[in-house]
């Protein structure tokens, strides 16, 4: 274990979070799925729970925020600028990381902001189908301090089934700021 996993690890534990990887060994890529996402304070317990379980993690990140100073610490965390007009552009350059990679987690937070949303954003779909890569779901749940990888889902290429599965898997999960995280309401 590096000594920055074991510094993340003791970080986590000091605060009380229990880190976990429930994925099989054998994925060493895929489109790492973060919700609930409505606090900054996500992406640090999240950058310090991928640092403690070894795993090179990569998240997108709008271009605005590659300023200097700012800039080169987000690259140096795994951050990939993103220029969000480009549209379908972003989804060849994503297939590009994973190819150029030999293992790289992909975080996502379909949310797309900290803020409510109404609707998540599917673009994690379009990258992991384009890259031929599974989708992992990954949470924090503020509630019982605990966060990680839990599952893989199998994708049928139907996004709207797919979307209820994912949906069925976040329900439940404390979000910090729990009027911020939406889901749908489940069918009767």
């Amino acid at each position: 274990m590096s000594i920055s996993a074991r510094l993340s690890a003791c970080i986590l534990k000091l605060f009380k979070w229990q880190v976990f990887n429930h994925i099989p060994a054998h994925i060493n890529k895929c489109v790492v799925v973060i919700a609930p996402h409505t606090s900054n304070l996500d992406f640090i317990i999240g950058r310090l729970a991928f640092s403690a379980l070894g795993l090179n993690v990569r998240f997108l990140i709008k271009r605005e925020f590659f300023f200097f100073p700012l800039g080169p610490l987000l690259k140096w965390l795994g951050g990939v600028p993103v220029d969000r007009q480009a549209g379908r552009e972003a989804f060849s350059f994503a297939r590009e990381l994973f190819d150029s990679h030999k293992s790289i987690f992909l975080t996502v937070t379909p949310e797309g902001t900290r803020k409510y949303t109404a609707k998540w954003k599917k673009g994690f779909y379009i990258i992991a189908r384009r890259a031929e890569v599974p989708i992992v779901l990954g949470v924090l749940d503020y509630k019982n301090k605990r966060g990680g990888l839990e599952t893989v889902l199998e994708m049928s290429g139907d996004y709207d089934a797919d979307f209820r599965q994912i949906e069925s898997f976040y329900r439940g999960s404390h979000a910090r700021h729990p009027e911020k995280f939406n889901l749908t309401e489940p069918e009767k």
